[in-house]
């Protein structure tokens, strides 16, 4: 049952918000009563806790199977950029920002457990780029992972970026084509363009 809670919780809370989204609304939905929520999450505080790494973990694990697949280093960005923008319901309840906003601890947890991962990712990627051609030999390694994830956690500045105004998938989108024409050789920038194109 608690899987079950989480699975649902989580749900909404993408689809609606974490401010918005009730243990009253969690409970209707899933044809239960509120009691047997509180018997699993004592509060709502813990259940947002849980299912923000409830649903860091489903992105986590989606990124190493797309690392594990066979797709060359510039591809499996996209991939990735994908995967995270529908696992995320394309931000469409902004749940970073409300993360941020309203669950400030828990949005820190998120952030500093997310560098652990994606650092990895992203040196991996790099050094996979490299001896196929498609980065250039001289980069900095540490210097560019480092560049990556800080820029890709720079798109939730809110105030930078006003919800209002940017798309955050094309802000994304933006980001990565930005990433990869700085560090690609002449045979990565083709497989960028034909992935632009499509």
């Amino acid at each position: 049952m608690k899987e079950k809670i989480l699975a649902k919780a989580s749900d909404l809370f993408l689809n609606l918000g974490f401010k918005s989204v009730t243990m009253d609304d969690i409970a209707a939905e899933m044809g239960i009563s509120k009691k047997t929520i509180y018997s699993h999450f004592s509060t709502k505080l813990k259940l947002v806790q849980a299912s923000t790494f409830y649903i860091m973990e489903k992105i986590n694990n989606g990124i190493c199977d797309i690392c594990n697949g066979e797709h060359n280093p510039i591809e499996e960005l996209f991939y990735i950029k994908s995967l995270v923008m529908e696992l995320l319901k394309n931000e469409k309840s902004s749940p970073q920002y409300q993360l941020q906003k309203y669950y400030p601890r828990i949005f820190k947890q998120i952030k500093e457990k997310q560098f652990e991962s994606i650092n990895q990712c992203i040196l991996d990627n790099l050094k996979r780029g490299i001896s196929l051609g498609y980065y250039r030999k001289e980069i900095n390694l540490d210097i560019i992972s480092r560049f990556y994830v800080n820029g890709n956690a720079g798109l939730m500045n809110f105030e930078l970026f006003p919800l209002n105004d940017f798309n955050v998938a094309d802000l994304k989108g933006d980001f990565l084509e930005y990433h990869t024409r700085a560090i690609a050789t002449e045979k990565g920038l083709k497989i960028l363009l034909n992935i632009l194109k499509k």
